[in-house]
Parts: C-alpha cells; structure tokens; sequence
C-alpha cells in the first residue's frame, strides 16, 4: 500500500442544532473517525443514508468545518494540516481537492455553455494566461472525459444525465486536482449509464494518478470498483478493510447485515 494522501485522527464534525444561547445542543455527524487514504487508491465509504459519508467528504475538502481531531492531506509537494489552513494554504488545496456532486442537473449552471463551464475554475484559479490556452486546456480535459469538440458550444439542456455527469467530471478535473471526493456520482444515473461513468472514473484514475473518495450506498457499485471500503454507521466507522477481503469475510454485524439485502454479488478477478 502507498502512502497515504488524506490521513485523519479521531475526526469529528458538529451542527449546532435548537436555538437560543442556553440551549444550544449539537448533533454529531461524523464521530472520531481515523482513516488513512493511499495516494493513487479508489477508496469507497458506503452506508445508509444519514450515516455520515457525505459530510465526511466535505469535512476533507474543508466544505464544513472540522469540531475536533485531526486531517492531514500530503501528496509529497504540499502538506496541509486541513482543519486549520491559511487563506493562502486553502487557496492551494482548492486545486488540489474537488468534488463532483450526485445530481448532475443541478451541479450545472444553465446559462453557461460548456466551454464556460469546464473553463471556470481554471479561470477563476488563474491557471492560464490567455483565452487561447484555457480554450486548450478545455479541449483536452473534454477528450479524457470523453466529451466531442462540438458539445463545447452548447448548453446543459441538450445533454443526457450521462453526458452531463460527463461534463461535471471535467469541470471538476479542470484545474488538474490530486484527491476527487465523488459523492454518489453514479447514483442519479441509470443502471446502463452508470457503468460507462464507472469506467471512465476508472480510466481517469489511471491516466491521471487521482485518488478517488467514492462515496455510495450501492455495495455492488463499490464492489466492483473499490480498492478499499470503509462503512460507515451513524458517524462512526465501524469497518475498514481491502474490498475483496471486506466482502468475503465482513466481521461488523452492520456490514454483514448490508451485504445481505444484496441479492447476488460476485467480485470479478
């Protein structure tokens, strides 16, 4: 196993919930969790809804804020302490660290062309120095995502959920980011259509050395895709293991109770 690109320790992220001063309560949404991402894996986070995966991918992408405990990210030229980063540090992982969201209909502004929408982080992140060379940058992330040179001029509303999620891929890929958090990237999407997204995850991952935090609440998906799988149970995690072992022997009476309601599930070589 390489070493790890996100670690955390004893990670926990609160919402305040009630109101007024003396009654201020919290709900814990993500409760001490410790894990160790390895740089280059495809590492699934899978449980039921309400369980804590999302806000956990967020909490490593600094979208809420971290209560307690620790989260490191170090993929050998940069090493952040993620829960406390400097405006200029947070600056520099914005590059390093995106998201691509389960919904790919509303992740897309509908009055941008999807030129623009590829084109925005790295023009926001001032990346290139010329319309000509973010137009170039544009047209080579749209290939690896797979997108013709001709759905550059249109607009989201002429796109399949599958080619949009297509689009939300490269705008996530555009600024040339190390750690991918993709939040039930496929679970909005039919099942023939997911498996082409999948693959192209996959693809991607290869080509570009991205490491990937899959998160999902369809087990076969992660199965079939996963280098590693963490479950997570009302915040906590409460079993981590390789995806091969992890499902030939899952030992917390969660996972086992998960991998039951699945009807029939082979892992393939």
């Amino acid at each position: 196993m390489s070493e790890p690109l996100i670690k955390t320790q004893d990670l926990r992220v609160e919402f305040p919930i009630g109101g007024g001063v003396f009654n201020r309560r919290v709900m814990t949404a993500v409760d001490g969790v410790s894990l160790e991402i390895p740089k280059g894996s495809f590492f699934g986070v899978v449980g039921e809804s309400g369980s804590g995966k999302t806000t956990l991918g967020r909490a490593l992408l600094n979208a809420v804020p971290i209560a307690s405990g620790s989260a490191h990210y170090d993929d050998g030229e940069l090493q952040l302490d993620l829960a406390n980063m400097s405006p200029k540090e947070l600056k520099a992982y914005r590059r390093r660290a995106q998201l691509i969201f389960q919904d790919p209909y509303a992740a897309l502004s509908p009055r941008m062309t999807v030129r623009d929408i590829i084109a925005e982080p790295i023009e926001i992140m001032k990346l290139t120095k010329s319309r000509a060379e973010t137009d170039d940058r544009v047209r080579e992330i749209a290939a690896k995502c797979r997108l013709n040179l001709e759905h550059l001029r249109r607009f989201p509303h002429a796109f399949s959920g599958g080619q949009r999620q297509r689009i939300s891929i490269a705008r996530a890929l555009a600024c040339g980011p190390q750690f991918v958090v993709a939040d039930e990237a496929v679970a909005a999407l039919d099942v023939s259509i997911q498996a082409d997204i999948l693959n192209l995850l996959k693809s991607l991952q290869r080509d570009l050395g991205l490491t990937f935090m899959f998160i999902s609440h369809d087990l076969s998906v992660v199965a079939h895709t996963c280098d590693h799988v963490a479950v997570m149970y009302r915040g906590k995690i409460v079993e981590s293991a390789p995806t091969r072992e992890l499902f030939a022997n899952p030992r917390h009476a969660y996972t086992q109770k998960l991998l039951s309601a699945i009807p029939s599930l082979e892992i393939a070589d």
